[in-house]
């Protein structure tokens, strides 16, 4: 088969998923010539997000357009206290969306050629070298052509943040997740989340029904000294009886992988070269929830180099380090709860105006229940 002739772009991105996507598509709206590259030859396989999406990102993002029938609407939290003890939090007309991600992801994908966009899956990013031009140095990528700016948007391993000697993330939850397809929970408009410090150091367990069957999952801190994978099968034997998900039940997919949570990594940027999502640590130190963050980031990211090209805007460097979240109050959560998290505040305390308060914040944000 004949190569695929070098070609001339304004951008270059690697990674396609919801940084990447969000990058690519804002900078396209402006006209840029985007390329995206993508190691994956089906941008629905081996995942590592759960794909829950908060309210602010399903109404005020492009994720505004994703089809019906790939989202499910949950309006409640039920969280378990390590004696397994509940308690039901919600607050008025707030919701999230649970999604068939690996169709979602393909969705993005048919998106962003859309709009014009070059993606190229089965495409590695190996390296890029600077090349002397008259007007602004150019990145030449053999075999795949010579653009003005590249972004990393590959992963909390980014070859590129290694490549360029940028920030890397240093801090990780460890997660498992099974998918159990057509089976429906006892309570399936509830996001399950338990807290146990002996299964769960440093995070939670999780359970929620999507729009193809239920996401069951269990996640920890992860330490060099922490040998091992979530016991997740401890964790179905303890709760599965009570959500409907039986220990004799084969999962249909099972995912694994590490999740940043440290905030965001510095530097994010040096000249013609961007980190953006899980590269740069745009996630939750505390609830590891990143797609709309990184969706703002990202755009934010896809925006700036179209404005510096086309309009002489501020500089994309400095745009992307103030665009990246800072998260002040949820480092300092995370550090509570990896050096002091104990089980029975949570058995105490659980379903208090204090404990309530405080999940609710988490959970939602500042939008507390009156």
């Amino acid at each position: 088969m004949a190569a695929v002739p070098e070609r001339e772009y304004d951008l270059l991105i690697v990674g396609a998923s919801f940084a990447g996507a969000a990058c690519a598509i804002a900078a396209a709206q402006y006209g840029l010539r985007v390329c995206v590259l993508e190691r994956k030859r089906d941008p629905g396989l081996k995942l590592h997000t759960t794909g829950i999406i908060v309210k602010e990102a399903a109404e005020r993002t492009w994720l505004n357009r994703m089809p019906a029938d790939l989202v499910r609407r949950v309006e409640r939290v039920r969280l378990y206290a390590p004696n397994l003890r509940n308690v039901a939090l919600q607050v008025p007309d707030y919701y999230f969306l649970t999604t068939d991600t690996p169709n979602l992801m393909r969705w993005l994908a048919d998106e962003m050629r859309a709009q014009g966009v070059d993606l190229r899956l089965s495409q590695s990013f190996l390296h890029a070298s600077r090349e002397p031009d008259a007007r602004r140095g150019r990145w030449h990528l053999p075999g795949i052509g010579r653009t003005h700016w590249l972004v990393g948007a590959d992963g909390a391993k980014s070859r590129v943040a290694q490549r360029f000697g940028l920030g890397h993330v240093r801090d990780f939850l460890y997660g498992v997740e099974y998918e159990f397809a057509g089976l429906e929970l006892r309570e399936p408009d509830a996001l399950h989340c338990f807290v146990d410090k002996r299964l769960a150091p440093g995070y939670i367990g999780w359970a929620t029904q999507n729009p193809t069957g239920v996401q069951f999952g269990l996640a920890f801190r992860h330490r060099p000294s922490r040998s091992g994978a979530p016991d997740i099968d401890a964790l179905r034997a303890r709760v599965g009886h009570a959500l409907g998900i039986a220990d004799a039940l084969t999962p249909s997919a099972i995912r694994a992988g590490l999740i940043p949570c440290g905030g965001p990594v510095s530097p994010l940027a040096q000249p013609g070269v961007l980190l953006t999502g899980d590269a740069a640590g745009i996630v939750s130190p505390v609830t590891a929830g990143g797609i709309h963050s990184a969706w703002q980031h990202g755009w934010a990211t896809g925006e700036a180099v179209a404005r510096h090209l086309r309009d002489g805007g501020p500089s994309p460097e400095r745009v992307v380090e103030r665009a990246a979240p800072r998260y002040r109050i949820k480092r300092a959560l995370r550090w509570a709860f990896d050096h002091a998290q104990m089980d029975w505040p949570f058995d105490l305390m659980l379903g208090s105006a204090p404990m309530r308060w405080a999940a609710e914040h988490i959970y939602f944000g500042r939008r507390h229940a009156a």
